[in-house]
């Protein structure tokens, strides 16, 4: 096995020559770039030495900013995007500067979609992605990026892999035999870091009145944000929590830490914390390092509704960026702009509906841009991420409300009851 691997290692440079011009290439997302491969195929595109690059991916960090998704390059690579982070918003508006069309293809698509999007209708040519070391016996593990990394590497005609021991080795759905690689580099750097935000005084409202709406034994799937890492710092007493979720991010890990979480009232995974990608702190990624009671597993499956919805008291708890007065949710879209994705938060809506005691909560503070525009809103003026139909429990800093089992005047007065009081007469004026 190690006479295979050594056959198999070569150079960043090298391996990024056997894409040709014109290919379609995924990149492992968040966590999971790859920056060695990214910086040799950022350099080989700025020699012309290939052109005309597709780049489908979710989620991108500060590692394809630098490299591919550099705006000087985007004429020979073609960003095509699923979910836009602050690195994509940063490119449309220097677009936007420069008095150019952004050239960034945004592809509306659900996160439990994108492995079947990749693997049955992108042509993939490569696919470039971080990953564990080797085992004895042949075995890496995708690590953090389990998500649509482990069908895309199976589905693209090439399969380069960066080897970094920073990367934690993880149980589950995660394993790639090396059997399956055509490439291999190696390249130590430490993994990266988000940020923690410290949540702001509406958040942490929101926060109170979330964590009192989750018992013992909630089977949790937590957002990205300061609000539920938040929730999760005031959940530290429950007992018996489980843990089936999207992102496995800080606020979930110190809840294992501290010992509130045991899996062991849940129907699938019991005794183990499922989810499809980790994106956090060198805390988290110790802690998942080459530890069992963590089960990875392809976002197709995590985000599964009728998976998520086997498990009972599944409780969701998501952020968006507007809600209209029927309780429709805008989660993506900010002044006439895509902002970032759908992800899987209408997945999950489902999937905590449909959880025998499940709920599902949508959250966000009552204003924006400084209190001076109301998130509660007579219309969405983006797409609908998450239906009417299926949004059940809207949280603001003034209060929450369940909108199943009513009409849409009951939903329009119980939504300008939580609405910020600066805008509840005007909101009240539109019922007429």
């Amino acid at each position: 096995m190690n006479e295979e691997y050594r056959l198999k290692l070569v150079t960043a440079e090298e391996a990024v020559t056997a894409i040709p011009s014109g290919a379609h290439i995924a990149m492992g997302m968040a966590v999971a770039e790859p920056p060695a491969l990214l910086q040799a195929l950022a350099n080989r595109v700025e020699a012309g030495a290939v052109a005309d690059l597709k780049l489908w991916y979710f989620h991108s960090l500060d590692h394809a900013a630098r490299t591919v998704l550099r705006y000087d390059l985007l004429d020979r690579i073609s960003p095509h995007c699923m979910f836009l982070s602050r690195v994509e918003r940063a490119i449309m508006r220097e677009a936007e500067a420069r008095g150019e069309a952004p050239p960034i293809e945004f592809v509306p698509v659900a996160f439990s979609e994108a492995p079947r999007l990749l693997s049955e209708r992108v042509p993939l040519d490569t696919f470039i992605v971080t990953v564990s070391p080797m085992d004895r016996h042949g075995w890496f593990t995708f690590g953090v990026g389990n998500d649509y990394g482990s069908t895309a590497a199976r589905s693209a005609k090439r399969l380069i892999v960066e080897v970094n021991p920073h990367m934690p080795r993880v149980f589950g759905d995660a394993m790639l035999h090396i059997s399956e690689v055509d490439a291999i580099v190696e390249h130590s750097i430490p993994l990266a870091e988000i940020e923690a935000r410290q949540p702001s005084p509406e958040e942490s409202a929101i926060a109170q009145t979330v964590a009192g709406m989750i018992g013992d034994g909630a089977c949790l799937q937590m957002g990205i944000g300061g609000i539920p890492d938040a929730v999760c710092a005031l959940l530290q007493d429950r007992r018996d929590l489980g843990i089936h979720t999207e992102l496995l991010a800080p606020g979930l890990a110190a809840l294992v830490r501290s010992g509130a979480v045991t899996n062991w009232r849940k129907v699938t995974y019991p005794g183990r914390s499922v989810f499809t990608f980790a994106m956090g702190d060198a805390a988290l990624y110790e802690l998942l390092d080459d530890n069992p009671s963590f089960h990875a597993a392809p976002v197709n499956i995590v985000n599964d509704p009728r998976h998520i919805a086997k498990n009972p008291g599944v409780v969701s708890v998501n952020a968006t960026l507007q809600v209209d007065l029927s309780g429709a949710c805008n989660s993506e879209h900010v002044t006439g702009r895509q902002y970032s994705g759908s992800g899987g938060q209408l997945d999950f809506v489902r999937g905590a509906a449909a959880s025998a005691g499940g709920k599902s909560i949508i959250c966000c503070p009552s204003t924006a841009k400084d209190g001076t525009v109301s998130r509660i809103v007579p219309q969405l003026t983006g797409p609908v991420t998450t239906p009417r139909n299926d949004t059940q429990i809207v949280v603001t800093e003034f209060g929450w409300t369940d909108l199943k089992g009513k009409s849409l005047r009951e939903r329009a007065e119980a939504l300008i009851e939580i609405a910020h009081p600066s805008f509840r007469q005007d909101l009240a004026r539109t019922l007429g």
